[in-house]
């Protein structure tokens, strides 16, 4: 993943460590973890939640560089946030980012200038962070009447799969292909601003899939609906989707959604093995974080 105007080319990249407070749970990568949680504070319906991370097989020492965090408050909050690689070429730790970003964002998601606006708490843990780097992220708050609000920045996404069909999907921005709108210490960075804020009207047991891009980036929409019917709960769907795109990340030969996207930005086989039939495959190896919540009426919980 590129810093803007710096733009190295790669078909394969990978995630996170935890801090925990009473309301709100923050992570940034354990070789790989799960987290089964009912979050809920009100009346309504609340989000029973699952996680798992991988981080990408040469940062495990690391702990990766993606950061997540869930929280309790209102309806439920579930982020994202994965630090841009590139600026390990600047000597710089692209992990310290994401993990400042998400820490803030957990302890001012209850503040009262934020008053549950998932922009709002963007613009204000961006604020609040003072490490060098950059990350893309994503932060989903569940209204306990039901109404998710997402504000997303760069690639990092949401699924809303209901009865067995994706109903809502966030779309990835970009400066160009493997570069994405980045909030960063820099003023070459995007800001809340630039963020995408949707609403979606949720229902009982509909299904919210985030993660970094790590996950979208090596499994299709297809994929994330099979797995989710397949699996009795969140933990394990959480952890079933990781393992699933971790394995594709490694696969030379798989079709993945990034190597089809670098083909229709023009990243392919020299002229002469497209000849031979032969094009660019595999998946990219990344972080993996994923985040899976099932709406749950609080009656029933």
């Amino acid at each position: 993943m590129a810093i803007p105007v710096l733009r190295p080319f790669s078909t394969n990249i990978h995630l996170f460590h935890p801090i925990h407070k009473p309301k709100h749970l923050s992570y940034c990568a354990p070789p790989s973890s799960s987290l089964s949680n009912l979050v809920s504070s009100e009346a309504g319906v609340c989000l029973t939640v699952g996680t798992h991370l991988i981080p990408h097989p040469d940062k495990v020492e690391k702990g990766g560089e993606d950061a997540f965090f869930v929280s309790s408050h209102g309806g439920g909050v579930i982020a994202v946030a994965d630090g841009v690689s590139g600026w390990a070429e600047k000597n710089v730790n692209p992990a310290l980012f994401s993990r400042e970003l998400m820490t803030n964002a957990s302890s001012l998601v209850d503040d009262e200038e934020v008053n549950y606006d998932p922009r709002s708490l963007i613009r204000k843990a961006h604020a609040a962070t003072t490490s060098i780097g950059s990350a893309t992220a994503v932060v989903a708050m569940l209204e306990s009447s039901g109404v998710l609000k997402i504000a997303n920045v760069g690639d990092c996404g949401v699924r809303v799969i209901r009865k067995g069909q994706v109903v809502f999907s966030t779309s990835p921005q970009e400066h160009y292909f493997d570069c994405p709108y980045q909030l960063s210490s820099e003023a070459v960075g995007q800001t809340f601003i630039d963020a995408t804020v949707t609403t979606v009207e949720l229902m009982e047991e509909d299904n919210i899939v985030m993660g970094s891009d790590g996950l979208f980036d090596n499994i299709f929409d297809r994929e994330i609906v099979s797995v989710i019917s397949s699996c009795d709960n969140v933990s394990d769907a959480a952890k079933a989707l990781a393992n699933l795109a971790h394995a594709h990340s490694k696969d030379s030969s798989f079709d993945s959604p990034f190597s089809q996207e670098a083909r229709a930005q023009g990243f392919d086989v020299p002229w002469w093995k497209k000849v031979m039939g032969m094009k660019l495959t595999g998946g990219k190896l990344d972080d993996v974080t994923v985040i899976v919540g099932q709406v749950k009426s609080t009656l029933s919980s």
